[in-house]
């Protein structure tokens, strides 16, 4: 609400000026006078008083007596300026006639002075020209050296210690390449079988591990000996007979033939055993085994440790083939088999911890293998047990690698603040010592001396900012061209509005922010005034920018990309919505362009990546901030400038709104009327491409006039009396009650704040037509009285003519309408003939000379009204009338 009362606050103070402009300027026939009859001048008079009435009409007030101050400076002004109407008609007039150059000036003057701020402070003295004479210290200072801090700071950041962080991908990597081989031992020890295969109680580990893993001839010797203990109990049996070739003696000593067949050949060799502790004591256990229990029993475990020493056979066998795998390093030992199965868990356990707490630590690139091994070794005999402490080991440096990568972030933080910490080296410059000679070119120490001391002469660069001002004209002038040659002419507050919004990138610009508003004036160009406009607005900025300003052109080109694609989609939305999506769009198109090009360049490709990153993810958070600024700002500018676009347009032809749901609720016919002539204009529009949502608003609100009165028009008598014929009875005045309803019309739009090419539709749509009916009449009465003077003029409407092809359009359409209303059973061709006729005498009459609508097309409108009208009046089917009789039974 208060929005709704400031706007139309606003709306009566510039209508109040401008009906003061044109007041004004009515009085350019007082052209002779330059002065005033005291002598003063009529242009310093009107200076002073201008500048003293605005002065109090600004000035600050904050009780209620600041508004009567500032009504009684508008009356003060409007009164002096009357007393000098001569020079201020003149001075008005002249700038009325050259409103368009002098806005044009205006563009070239504050886009130059904006473009070109960095022309305005520009030293006369430069490093490398020569001194214009010897230049001496006016007291002493002390200047830092920014070169040779600079250089510090520098060697301070190269030599900066690098910020390490651990690669979280890395250490997934090395833990699924860890737990790969562990699930290969496991797959190995799987083969062998569980381990210790036996009570340990009966027979030790260490003697089943020997069992399990002896060669096969020991094996064999093994069980030998062991039957022989079974028929020799005595130790004094084993040595009855010294011949080598009794195999009791044999079996007794534990040898046996080295012969495939097992039977002692001539030239065979024995091969002790007996001198193996692992033998021996093999055949103890198991001996004493079968002494304590059974034969049977033995048997039994015989059995059993040949089916462990086969699934260990298989198990080696399996070992073998790890050299596919590159495992054969790890594992060539049979370290991996002797292990228990309780070992073999705790081993697991340990390196997955051991693992675990030397990648927390980090393993930074280059280190040294020993230091590595050193560090493994020593959470090994922490985790591990000591069997398995080599395989653990092997395993643990098989599979760790580096792990640890640069912290780009925090390593450049860091940096930074060992930078920061750099103290300013400061060189102290006496009073008069000479800073440079004449002659002598300026170098860099000796320009920053004078810049400190402001003795290096900074002016104003007016050759360059003339050069700017020449490119800047002809980009103007390329806008100029373009604008002459659209659709849509602009009016002076447009091209003002097209400046300010021009203003805002380089603006932005000069204040260091590079997210600038291409996307907002994109999209508030497009949807205003179209997209030839809007892409050759963006264009033209893009090449002022990136010659005049030292920025990344790369970021012009990104958000020139967003702004064209603005420019170009934003007129083709109907919705709020649309342009929301559209601003989705121009930020992934800003970003994406930012991405591609520094992509093709290959600055994404380095240690900076992560920085090129962000730069687009901001640059697309910045077209999407804006596009939404843009959507905020665009009711309050299509307000304040008188703008029509898709969207308001389609919210104005919006039935809930107040003036059309009076319409339809006060005059119910004229409604009707409405809908029917909206139809018509909008099917010849479409046809003849013109702004078709501009004439159906037009056409909802043409006459919204007749509300004043609506018992006036035949359309809302609904069959009762006419109040021409019973009340008045007087011509003239039936025609003014007629006329009325224009600024009737006029007077709610106004009241109603609707764009001024809404209005345009009221006067227009009847143009200067005749109000044939009361003109006869009255001319009947004439002949009758002739003492009645009949002046056409009285029966005429005010105007203007139709100004567009949209409002004649509409004018042809409401001229048809009510004869398209009274044909029931005519043909196309009649109907066509009529209307015809009817379009005929608009064109005779001289309606349609303003409206750019060419006579061929008018034949087409008419043809356009008979297909509507064919289409509203089709015939329908004749169904047959039941009989009285059927009638009554049926009942």
């Amino acid at each position: 609400m208060k929005t709704q009362q400031f706007l139309q606050f606003l709306t009566q103070q510039l209508t109040y000026w401008r009906r003061q402009y044109k007041a004004l300027r009515r009085k350019v026939k007082l052209f002779g006078k330059n002065t005033s009859p005291d002598g003063q001048s009529y242009k310093e008079e009107f200076h002073k008083t201008i500048f003293r009435n605005v002065r109090l009409y600004l000035s600050k007030n904050s009780d209620k007596g600041g508004h009567r101050k500032r009504g009684i400076a508008l009356s003060s002004m409007a009164k002096s300026v009357k007393t000098n109407k001569s020079t201020h008609t003149i001075f008005l007039s002249w700038v009325h006639e050259q409103r368009s150059c002098v806005i044009l000036a205006i563009a070239i003057v504050t886009l130059t002075g904006i473009i070109g701020h960095k022309f305005y402070n520009q030293p006369q003295l430069k490093v490398g020209t020569p001194a214009p004479q010897t230049i001496r210290a006016p007291y002493t200072a002390s200047i830092e050296d920014k070169k040779k801090t600079e250089a510090q700071r520098k060697a301070v950041s190269k030599n900066s210690i690098s910020v390490l962080m651990v690669d979280v991908q890395m250490n997934e990597q090395i833990d699924q390449y860890l737990q790969q081989l562990l699930d290969n031992g496991d797959e190995i020890r799987a083969l062998a079988g569980s381990f210790p295969f036996f009570d340990t109680s009966i027979l030790p580990i260490s003697i089943q591990r020997y069992l399990r893993s002896c060669p096969e001839p020991e094996w064999q010797a093994l069980q030998v000996a062991l039957e022989n203990t079974k028929n020799n109990q005595k130790q004094a049996t084993a040595q009855q007979t010294s011949t080598p070739g009794k195999t009791s003696a044999v079996k007794q000593t534990g040898a046996w033939w080295n012969a495939p067949t097992g039977l002692p050949p001539e030239d065979a060799k024995p091969i002790d055993f007996s001198k193996n502790i692992n033998f021996t004591q093999a055949v103890a256990e198991l001996a004493a085994y079968r002494i304590t229990t059974s034969e049977k029993n033995l048997s039994s475990l015989i059995a059993h440790i040949s089916q462990a020493r086969q699934a260990y056979t298989q198990a080696t066998a399996k070992l073998l083939q790890l050299e596919t795998l590159n495992l054969e390093a790890i594992y060539e030992e049979t370290v991996l088999l002797d292990l228990s199965d309780e070992e073999w868990l705790k081993t697991q356990t340990g390196i997955h911890q051991s693992a675990e707490r030397i990648l927390t630590q980090g393993i930074p690139s280059g280190l040294p293998k020993n230091i590595l091994q050193d560090a493994v070794n020593l959470q090994v005999q922490v985790f591990v047990p000591k069997a398995a402490e080599s395989l653990a080991s092997r395993l643990l440096l098989a599979v760790l690698q580096p792990n640890l990568k640069n912290d780009q972030e925090q390593t450049t933080q860091q940096a930074q603040k060992a930078v920061d910490g750099v103290t300013p080296v400061m060189v102290e410059v006496q009073y008069g010592q000479v800073i440079v000679s004449k002659g002598e070119q300026i170098n860099a120490w000796d320009f920053e001396v004078l810049e400190h001391y402001r003795l290096i002469r900074r002016e104003v660069n007016w050759s360059e900012l003339t050069k700017l001002g020449g490119i800047i004209t002809v980009a103007v002038g390329i806008f100029v061209f373009v604008e002459r040659h659209i659709k849509n002419q602009l009016r002076q507050r447009d091209r003002l509005l097209v400046l300010l919004l021009t203003l805002s990138t380089p603006g932005l610009v000069t204040m260091g922010i590079p997210y600038t508003s291409w996307s907002a004036i994109g999209l508030l160009l497009g949807s205003f005034y179209g997209p030839t406009l809007g892409v050759t607005v963006v264009g033209l900025l893009l090449l002022l920018l990136g010659i005049s300003l030292d920025i990344s052109k790369i970021s012009l080109l990104a958000g020139a990309a967003g702004g064209i694609l603005g420019s170009s989609l934003a007129q083709r939305l109907r919705s709020r919505e649309e342009l929301a999506l559209l601003g989705i769009a121009i930020a992934l198109t800003q970003g994406g362009i930012y991405l591609i090009v520094k992509l093709l360049i290959g600055e994404a490709f380095g240690s900076t990546w992560y920085i090129v990153l962000r730069e687009a993810a901001l640059f697309a958070l910045s077209g999407l901030a804006w596009s939404v600024v843009a959507l905020g700002l665009s009711p309050y500018l299509e307000k304040l400038f008188d703008l029509v676009t898709p969207i308001r347009l389609a919210e104005l032809a919006n039935p809930n709104r107040p003036l059309l749901k009076r319409l339809a609720t006060e005059t119910p016919g004229t409604f009707q009327h409405t809908l029917f002539v909206s139809t018509l204009a909008e099917a010849a529009a479409k046809k003849l491409g013109c702004n078709v949502e501009l004439v159906r608003a037009g056409t909802l609100y043409h006459d919204i006039g007749k509300m004043h009165d609506p018992l006036a028009f035949i359309e809302n008598q609904m069959g009762g009396p006419n109040k021409h014929d019973t009340e008045i009875k007087d011509p003239w005045k039936s025609a003014e009650i007629i006329k009325k309803h224009v600024s009737e019309g006029l007077v709610m739009a106004r009241k109603h704040l609707l764009p001024t090419a809404i209005q345009a539709f009221i006067p227009e749509h009847q143009g200067t037509m005749l109000i044939a009916y009361f003109y006869h009449q009255a001319q009947q009465m004439a002949q009758e009285d002739p003492s009645l003077t009949v002046d056409e003029a009285d029966f005429r409407y005010d105007g203007p003519i139709p100004q567009s092809r949209e409002t004649g359009i509409v004018m042809l359409a409401d001229s048809c309408e009510a004869a398209l209303r009274s044909l029931k059973d005519a043909s196309p061709e009649q109907a066509l003939t009529m209307l015809n006729n009817i379009l005929r005498a608009r064109w005779q009459d001289d309606q349609m000379i303003d409206s750019g609508i060419t006579r061929k097309e008018m034949s087409q409108i008419a043809q356009i009204f008979v297909e509507v009208w064919q289409q509203f009046h089709h015939k329908r089917i004749a169904y047959p009338k039941l009989q009285a009789s059927n009638t009554a039974r049926n009942s």
